[in-house]
């Protein structure tokens, strides 16, 4: 492999990178307020492909702006499924078994209802954009690959921002890191709960409107990505918006780079097998790892 295949390569990982960190930070937010594995993510992400669609087909509206619309409407919709569903969960500082029943439920209920509308014919997004390339010299960029990226980073950016800087961003990291005292010095945790329901919907609509820009998509749409999302969360840190970024990049990396050696359709198994692996080695993530490793004795 030549310095300018590596270069490449190394480029087309961090493009992706940036979609997965968008992708993934949803699902972070949600189980460290409200210790919920949500895997109607998958679900969301799917819909967030079809509204960005929808907007495009029927009303001509870039997919990008369509994506943009995505973050209120999912918003809403998030503070809706946790009023209607979520809140009625036993609170608990694990999983429960009955909030993966019931988010698995709800997925296939989306799923359903996207084979309902949609059918289960492929779909995709076409611009004039979709085949742009910038040339650098003998470097090649995707020039939508790049807009996706700008976009993604600029949006996970915002959150971590308002994170620390926001009574809400405040009143999270307090849940996260201690419920029960959180609430004594005053937190609404119901409030807290329903606003992060929301805006982990809200980035899943969005990385959905995303990535349909990039893949063609059906109602099965966010599966595979759930699965990648998965192996992030657990890389950057169960809790930690931070730590997504960092396990978006390492599992980019990894996937862009073994397709040096192992044929595409083997992809989804480098993920699970980074999974098990990581789970298996340090199962805090490397955030937790490193954080142990330079702790003061």
């Amino acid at each position: 492999m030549t310095a300018v295949d590596f270069l490449n390569l190394l480029i087309a990982a961090v493009l992706l990178a940036g979609i997965y960190a968008v992708m993934s930070v949803g699902m972070t937010v949600i189980y460290g307020v409200m210790k919920i594995v949500n895997l109607a993510h998958a679900g969301f992400m799917m819909l967030g492909a079809y509204f960005a669609y929808e907007f495009f087909e029927r009303f001509h509206i870039d997919p990008l702006i369509g994506a943009a619309l995505a973050l209120p409407a999912f918003f809403l919709f998030g503070m809706a499924v946790h009023w209607l569903l979520i809140r009625w969960l036993p609170k608990s500082d694990q999983p429960t078994l009955s909030s993966l029943l019931l988010m698995f439920a709800f997925w296939l209920v989306l799923q359903n209802i996207g084979y309902l509308f949609w059918g289960n014919m492929d779909r995709s997004i076409f611009t004039p954009r979709t085949l742009t390339v910038l040339t650098l010299g003998p470097i090649s960029i995707s020039l939508l690959r790049l807009i996706v990226f700008f976009a993604a980073v600029l949006c996970v950016c915002a959150l971590q921002l308002a994170l620390s800087r926001s009574w809400y961003g405040r009143a999270m990291r307090a849940l996260i890191q201690n419920p029960y005292a959180a609430q004594i010095t005053g937190v609404d945790d119901e409030r807290i709960a329903r606003i992060t329901f929301g805006l982990g919907t809200a980035f899943a609509g969005f990385a959905g409107a995303l990535l349909a820009m990039l893949y063609s998509f059906s109602p099965d749409f966010g599966r595979p990505f759930l699965i990648r999302a998965f192996v992030i969360i657990v890389l950057g840190g169960l809790e930690s918006v931070s730590g997504v970024a960092f396990g978006a990049l390492v599992l980019a990396l990894v996937e862009t780079f073994s397709i040096l050696y192992v044929p595409a359709g083997y992809q989804p198994a480098i993920s699970f097998g980074l999974l098990v692996v990581v789970l298996l080695v340090f199962p805090k993530g490397i955030g937790g790892l490193l954080e142990r490793k330079w702790r003061p004795a």
